[in-house]
């Protein structure tokens, strides 16, 4: 099922998207809970609203999170997923080291890809030949884009291995992304979107016209049906549903 929440502002947005999925982490009947997580303003407030509010929750415990992507930068630069998820979330609650899985971007990209695709196999539970994360929570680009596949690459979709190299198109930057096929197979998907800048974006998107299925985020379309789309006011100007 396809799911729109709208949102006065970002920060109304964060605070119930942490809510839900403590929510999720709560309900899971298994031992560990996977997430994958995305960089980003808007993961960034929600990790800070994790952080206030959830610093000592029990679940943490059994929460495992791994990255959608990350760009090839050492851990400390402004620019890695990672460092920036370890300031505002990770060093502020009571979670096991041994339940993070940082992507090191500080390795040689092809082989940092092969390792984390087969740290995740060996991880994360699998079905038919795939990992299924619990959840996966995504961003998008004002392009369209989504985790690191971009409209240039769109193999990534359909790509044979669990993790793959992408190349930034304007920056030439490399990362490592999550394919298509890993993001399909996850229990939940969950996009966050925020700004006017994305609206366009977003009404190709869900309109379902031409421009809208040539952009990557359109090709997330997870098997369980379980698709959630949590957008503010600015990102959701262009469509139609209720104000949360």
């Amino acid at each position: 099922m396809d799911h729109l929440k709208i949102y006065s502002d970002p920060e109304i947005l964060a605070k119930s998207v942490s809510q839900q999925l403590m929510e999720w982490i709560a309900k899971s009947p298994a031992t560990n809970f996977h997430l994958a997580i995305s960089g980003g303003s808007t993961p960034n407030l929600l990790f800070q609203e994790l952080a206030e509010r959830y610093a000592d929750s029990d679940l943490w415990q059994k929460t495992h999170f791994w990255w959608v992507d990350e760009r090839m930068v050492e851990s400390g630069d402004p620019e890695s997923n990672y460092g920036t998820a370890q300031r505002l979330l990770f060093s502020r609650i009571s979670i096991p080291e041994r339940n993070i899985h940082p992507i090191h971007g500080a390795l040689e990209p092809s082989r940092e890809a092969a390792y984390y695709s087969a740290e995740i196999a060996g991880s994360v539970p699998m079905k038919n030949g795939w990992p299924r994360f619990d959840l996966v929570l995504l961003g998008m680009g004002e392009d369209g884009h989504t985790a690191s596949i971009f409209p240039g690459s769109l193999a990534l979709l359909k790509a044979e291995h669990i993790c793959e190299v992408a190349i930034h198109p304007a920056t030439r930057q490399l990362r490592i992304t999550l394919t298509g096929e890993v993001i399909n197979r996850a229990a939940t998907v969950c996009f966050l979107v925020t700004g006017h800048a994305k609206a366009e974006r977003l009404r190709e998107i869900r309109s379902e016209d031409e421009k809208g299925r040539s952009l990557p985020a359109f090709g997330i379309r997870p098997a369980s049906g379980e698709l959630y789309w949590f957008a503010d006011q600015g990102a959701a100007n262009l469509l139609h549903g209720p104000l949360l």
